[in-house]
């Protein structure tokens, strides 16, 4: 049965890459082959199992990428997790509204967490680094998403990068 935004909603300051949960999200980029920031963090830290599969999904059911929004789940390798789900945020753009595609790379990330069984996800600030988002309005976007989504989990964690991203999480929230 899914209800509107997970039983509880939790905010750390950490390294997703630690965190013990059923799900890790990663954001990731298109190409799912690894990249900088969080999607890097979680290819290095999971070792070559994420990276194998990615490759397989690449040669059989994606061979153009993760389109944006979209999201797929990978076995979690050496993490502390079952399982990744890849998602890919959009790019941030002042002239065009593109908070709709961010705001569905949570919730079908969670979609995916739910068909998977996951009780507990671990989501990063989607987009809100190398892609240009003004953090502020990511922790928003990423609040309003969370909260709003029909999902069973049980636990959701934001994991902020910094402290500022944790303090901003929190007001979000309130």
């Amino acid at each position: 049965m899914t209800t509107s935004g997970p039983r509880r909603l939790d905010v750390v300051l950490g390294d997703i890459t630690t965190i013990r949960t059923d799900v890790v999200v990663n954001a990731a980029n298109s190409t799912l082959l690894g990249g900088g920031g969080v999607d890097g963090a979680i290819h290095r830290a999971g070792g070559p199992a994420i990276l194998d599969a990615c490759r397989l999904l690449r040669a059989t059911t994606l061979p153009n990428g993760l389109d944006v929004g979209a999201a797929v789940a990978t076995t979690a390798g050496h993490l502390p997790a079952h399982w990744v789900i890849h998602t890919v945020g959009p790019r941030y753009s002042a002239r065009e509204d593109r908070s709709p595609l961010l705001r569905a790379a949570y919730e079908r990330s969670l979609i995916l967490a739910d068909s998977l069984g996951a009780s507990s996800v671990a989501f990063p600030l989607i987009s809100g680094g190398a892609y240009g988002w003004p953090v502020e309005s990511a922790v928003r976007e990423q609040i309003r998403a969370i909260l709003g989504a029909a999902t069973a989990v049980d636990v959701v964690t934001v994991v902020a990068f910094s402290a500022a991203v944790r303090d901003l999480t929190l007001r979000a929230m309130a």
